[in-house]
């Protein structure tokens, strides 16, 4: 799951307090996308010619019609269902970078996944009450594919994509390299938790993002913060487990993250997992990976990766919640 990341950097500026005369009018643009909000401001002045919400809306109904699991017409859905072998370069994209997280991880991050996240019900499947794990795991592993001439090849026509646990970071890039483009130099982009930064805010200081805490009770976005800190040129990505689940007939918490490897919902003392990395992209990945890998892995990963900052909240072993944080500044 995809914890709902506050950022606030945006929006003070735009509040009439005292004394905060910063010569900007920012351009705010929300709205629903992918079973999700986003919220995106621009502190730059738009040209004329640039009609930004189109563009916005542009980029994605591309990553929709590419990507979505729940659009049965989606070119994913389609080469799901063997109707078609030839993908898009969105699609490419996500794929070899799946690929290269797939090898460092060791498979616990795997985009073959999703005959498994269906039968719990989770990216658009229907829930299956007693799942044959074993006959399912044949079909999960993420050398059972590859790309070859623009086309998907597959070891078997029932290994399925999922690319939850990387699309919406992936979309945030590719709207923040058109920004790019169109030579905006400070702007946030925010959609489903996930973040890329770039510049500062209109108070002449990096963009300020809140993470919520970690509470099953903890409902409304932006009503219990547990930590805020700076980002600015860098991608965000905050995972948990403490939302998003459902309990089986037997009592048995399901939660959204599963091991590809065992094809069991995630059982971990990490209950969030927020990463920052160079890119929204990868700090999706990684977020899903750390979920499933737990912590003492996660911590040894960020060690030998330097490129990675991490806010990791755990249950210690007396069932005390703690924070983990690589080294990131935090605002008061």
């Amino acid at each position: 799951m995809k914890l709902k990341v506050l950022w606030i950097g945006a929006i003070l500026p735009l509040l009439a307090l005292p004394g905060c005369k910063t010569g900007y009018n920012p351009t705010t643009i929300d709205g629903f996308t992918q079973g999700t909000t986003f919220h995106i401001v621009v502190r730059d002045d738009i040209p004329a010619h640039v009609d930004i919400k189109r563009d916005i809306d542009s980029v994605f109904l591309a990553m929709e019609r590419s990507m979505s699991l729940f659009d049965r017409n989606s070119l994913l859905s389609r080469v799901n269902r063997n109707e078609t072998d030839s993908v898009d370069q969105y699609i490419i994209d996500c794929i070899q970078v799946a690929e290269a997280v797939s090898r460092q991880s060791d498979g616990l991050f795997d985009i073959t996944i999703r005959p498994l996240t269906r039968a719990y019900g989770f990216g658009g499947g229907d829930t299956i009450r007693h799942p044959n794990i074993d006959s399912l795991l044949q079909w999960v592993g993420y050398e059972k594919i590859r790309i070859e001439n623009g086309r998907l090849i597959k070891q078997h026509p029932d290994v399925q994509i999922d690319l939850n646990g990387i699309a919406q970071g992936y979309t945030v890039d590719v709207l923040a390299d058109h920004f790019d483009r169109l030579g905006f130099e400070n702007y946030i982009i925010e959609m489903g938790g996930e973040i890329f930064s770039r510049g500062l805010s209109a108070r002449e200081k990096p963009w300020v993002v809140g993470i919520d805490r970690p509470d099953e009770e903890n409902r409304v976005q932006g009503s219990d913060i547990q930590v805020k800190i700076p980002l600015s040129g860098r991608g965000l990505a905050t995972s948990g487990n403490y939302r998003k689940f459902y309990e089986d007939e037997s009592g048995r918490k399901i939660v959204h993250t599963v091991n590809p490897k065992t094809g069991e919902p995630v059982i971990s003392n990490v209950l969030s997992a927020t990463v920052i990395a160079p890119d929204a992209t990868l700090a999706d990945v990684y977020g899903t990976f750390f979920m499933v890998a737990g912590l003492e892995s996660s911590l040894i990963f960020l060690d030998e990766h330097p490129e990675l900052d991490a806010i990791i909240v755990y249950s210690d072993e007396q069932g005390n919640i703690q924070t983990f944080n690589s080294g990131l500044p935090e605002i008061e």
